[in-house]
């Protein structure tokens, strides 16, 4: 247990008195939560003959390539609005931290099929947070890869808002469970595949859920 000594000295071995203390908090400011209100979704491919400037030409061709991308886990924020990537990005500088959460698939290998999604599902309640999932496969078709990606977020949702369903019916027929149930109020997926280039040069894909604060 700590105390002040009679000089103002902290017992715990800190010389700083009440007064001091408390324009200290006064002068350092309380972090808020940093909880996004928007989020847009956004995809790119890129093909170049190294694979990390094939990334970024999929960032650049997605609109993000001048943003410090910090991936992030699955949640979809509470209230946070969906806007379209030209209206959310017009709100991002170049070079700021931008949250995201992002798959991305590349190939060097000729007419190889690659495919990045990510899915998200919310609920009715704007109150309560939803789930985003992310997806990295290779010879699915976007449909198949964006379906699964789908419903990888939409079945999160269900089991914690506990609608009941059984997990061996194929996703459209629990689709139509989770809607009828009225928790669930939209689920999404947004896809990128493309073809490895015939020459041998690097391919790569990529889709993005991105959090404007």
């Amino acid at each position: 247990m700590s105390g002040t000594s009679d000089d103002g000295r902290d017992e715990g071995g800190v010389g700083m008195s009440d007064g001091r203390r408390r324009r200290l908090v006064e002068i350092v400011p309380v972090a808020q939560p940093l909880v996004p209100k928007y989020a847009c979704f956004t995809k790119g491919h890129g093909v170049n003959p190294q694979k990390l400037n094939s990334f970024e030409m999929a960032l650049r061709d997605a609109g993000i390539s001048q943003f410090n991308l910090v991936r992030v886990s699955s949640i979809f924020p509470p209230y946070c609005k969906i806007v379209s990537p030209r209206e959310g990005l017009k709100h991002l500088e170049a070079g700021q931290i931008v949250h995201c959460v992002m798959a991305n698939s590349e190939t060097n290998e000729p007419n190889r099929l690659v495919a990045a999604a990510v899915g998200m599902a919310r609920p009715r309640d704007a109150g309560q947070f939803g789930y985003l999932s992310e997806h990295h496969t290779y010879g699915e078709t976007a449909k198949k890869a964006g379906d699964y990606c789908e419903d990888l977020a939409a079945t999160m949702l269900a089991t914690l808002l506990g609608v009941e369903f059984d997990p061996n019916k194929n996703y459209d027929e629990r689709k139509e469970i989770y809607r009828m149930s009225g928790r669930i109020v939209e689920s999404r997926s947004i896809v990128q595949s493309a073809e490895g280039h015939k020459d041998g040069l690097w391919t790569t894909v990529v889709a993005a859920c991105i959090f404007i604060c």
